[in-house]
């Protein structure tokens, strides 16, 4: 079904606007069945739902009524609450009208755990604004288990008595659930208890410490309550949730993608970013719904995708393929399908190079990087200890190998992801081995018997103390310095920085700091490099890579001016949970099986990560098994574009920054 989209011309950024700056991307038709607004980030998509949600509020106080609003919990909303805090706090936004119903809540889950969605609430938005305490709600996940289908029909009463839901705002989850509706929930659904899917499970482990943490059960609205409010706004971010998004807004309406049900509502609209938004047809193949500027990075888009769609080498493409999909303009610009078909063909092979480095004594004009400076200085920015082998293993050995200067930056501890049995077995073999050497270290004795006591003691809603934190810690810097040793680079050339918006103890991180973007900026001035890599892999779930990257691009735009950047070229890596898409791609490093194999021993360095990872996210597979699949499935896209047929292949792009 191809449906006219909204014309915006608001200047301020609105829902119902574009703006020159922070507006929705549109085009002229689409194929989505539900209004959607893509937005260049979250934040400014956020902005634009904060406004809505105020302009409602306001609207509903001049009339002297309450404003009944729906909240979203998870990752999603959060950027939108502490929209709505400074608008309070700026603009004098005021809460006494509102009332406030949540989606769900864990079942069973105190109200003051650390997961509760209650205690989340709290501290995202309740105790920063002056929304009266008797006005919000979220269901109990205290309630006894025979007295859930009564409190579920109480709950939807109270949003009834109270008017019914204004305005009620969704997340989505990876298999298309809204509140904890999971897939073969029915659209006449009521607030009840649900078991939740195996991945559902699996997402939220991030915040439980593991999958064996996490409950089972949530109480959540139904999808008939959802679809009772009278305007819906559903939020989604990141390339994880892109698959789900086309099924939702351009696929059928089935129980299979709950999300879909917000087809049959009136007034629902889905506010995503880019990211999100890649899997649509406007975004993945927009040259199918509405005239595109024929660059050449469009050009070389609606060609692979033509060659991986039809089957057919690249070459091997015919004008007719061209016409019969979509691509006739592509043609008129030009000219025939030979031409077109051996430029983008040589684009593609001049991207694949054995030299990430450069190729010394060699004509560099087609090649991916320089031939000059032979020698270069290489800073690999890690968001964790063992990013930089997992995602561009082959690529860091390669470096050393060809002799350049290689040094890693590991931005973070990853303590986190450390299981708490493995922190426990460090910790008492510390003890255990000073009292066996008569090593007196009153000090460190101290730190590893309390770091050992709290594992032993702990509480699954308690954090981490700064002693089991630090035990972490040195986990996975031992594990880091090991894969330095065994790709061959002193490990002085580790360096440690423990970015403080990491050191939180929980999965949710604090804002990037002034502190963040220093310590960066520190490094790269210290080592001058020729060369970066930073992680451009976007999708991970406790989104660490983001502000990684981040602190990493703001860095780099303050010391851009400086004489010895003018040298450095910024290189993003991807793979360990996502990869670059073909038409991306502009540095390829083949590898020899030989050298997949090498970068898997590099990976099992990283034994606290191996065997049942803390943070696996959706994803069952161990990370030395992603990366291969990934990195062999890019080699095999090459192969099916015609290109030669390697084992594996890393990919990369280059910020110009």
């Amino acid at each position: 079904m191809i449906t006219e989209s909204t014309i915006l011309d608001n200047t301020d950024g609105l829902l119902s606007g574009a703006s020159p700056s922070g507006g929705p991307i549109q085009s002229a038709i689409t194929y989505e069945k539900i209004p959607t607004h893509i937005y260049a980030d979250a934040k400014d998509a956020s902005r634009a739902v904060a406004q809505e949600i105020a302009d409602l509020i306001r609207q509903k106080q001049s009339e002297g009524k309450p404003c009944v609003l729906g909240l979203a919990t998870g990752s999603s909303p959060k950027t939108v609450y502490a929209e709505l805090i400074r608008m309070h706090r700026e603009e004098g936004l005021s809460f006494r009208n509102v009332v406030s119903f949540n989606l769900d809540e864990y079942y069973p889950m105190e109200p003051d755990s650390l997961q509760s969605y209650w205690r989340f609430m709290r501290e995202q938005l309740f105790d920063h604004v002056d929304i009266p305490q008797g006005n919000y709600h979220v269901p109990d996940g205290t309630v006894r288990t025979d007295k859930v289908a009564e409190f579920s029909k109480q709950y939807e009463a109270t949003i009834e008595a109270a008017g019914g839901l204004d305005f009620q705002l969704l997340g989505i989850g990876g298999n298309g659930h809204i509140g904890f509706n999971e897939p073969g929930s029915l659209i006449n659904s009521h607030t009840r208890l649900m078991m939740l899917d195996n991945s559902t499970r699996a997402a939220a482990s991030v915040d439980f410490g593991g999958l064996a943490k996490t409950p089972r059960k949530a109480i959540t609205m139904g999808v008939a309550s959802i679809l009772s409010a009278r305007r819906v706004v559903l939020l989604a971010w990141g390339e994880r949730k892109a698959p789900v998004i086309r099924g939702a807004v351009e696929g059928l309406v089935t129980e299979l993608n709950p999300a879909s049900y917000l087809q049959t509502h009136p007034n629902s609209l889905f506010v995503i970013d880019e990211a999100a938004a890649s899997e649509l047809t406007r975004m993945k193949t927009p040259w199918l719904v509405d005239s595109v500027v024929w660059d050449n990075k469009m050009k070389k888009k609606a060609v692979t995708h033509l060659s991986l769609t039809l089957g057919k080498p690249v070459l091997k493409l015919t004008d007719r393929d061209y016409n019969d999909n979509g691509m006739s303009d592509l043609l008129a610009q030009y000219g025939q399908a030979y031409d077109i078909n051996i430029d983008v063909f040589n684009q593609l092979q001049h991207t694949i190079t054995g030299w990430p480095g450069g190729k010394p004594n060699a004509d560099d004009t087609n090649r991916p990087e320089r031939a000059l400076p032979a020698h270069k200085r290489c800073l690999i920015f890690s968001p964790h200890p063992d990013d930089d082998i997992i995602s561009m293993g082959g690529t860091f050995q390669r470096l050393r190998d060809q002799g350049h200067e290689v040094h890693v930056g590991y931005q973070t501890s990853g303590n986190i992801a450390v299981a708490d049995d493995e922190a426990l077995r460090f910790a008492d073999y510390v003890v255990d081995f000073n009292a066996k050497f008569g090593i007196n270290s009153p000090e460190a004795t101290r730190i590893f018997h309390d770091a050992a006591a709290s594992l032993r003691e702990k509480k699954d809603s308690e954090v981490d103390t700064p002693e089991v934190r630090y035990v972490k810690g040195l986990i996975r810097m031992g594990e880091a310095k090991s894969t330095c040793r065994f790709v061959g680079i002193p490990v002085e050339n580790a360096h440690f920085m423990n970015m403080p918006f990491y050191e939180t103890g929980t999965v949710a991180k604090k804002p990037i700091s002034e502190e963040d973007v220093k310590i960066t900026m520190d490094l790269i001035e210290k080592i001058k490099p020729h060369q970066i890599y930073a992680a451009g892999d976007l999708a991970d779930p406790h989104g660490t890579h983001k502000v990684c990257l981040d602190a990493v691009m703001e860095a780099v735009r303050r010391l851009k001016h400086k004489n010895f950047m003018k040298d450095c070229w910024v290189w993003l890596y991807r793979g360990a949970w996502a990869e670059w898409d073909i038409h991306e791609i502009e540095m390829a490093v083949p590898m020899s099986p030989d050298q997949v194999m090498k970068k898997r021993l590099g990976i099992f360095k990283h034994q606290s990560q191996k065997d049942g990872v803390v943070y696996q996210g959706t994803d069952s597979r161990e990370f030395w098994q992603r990366a291969e699949e990934r990195n062999s499935a890019t080699a095999g896209l090459y192969n099916r574009l015609g290109l030669a047929e390697y084992e594996a292949m890393e990919a990369f792009v280059r910020w110009r920054f």
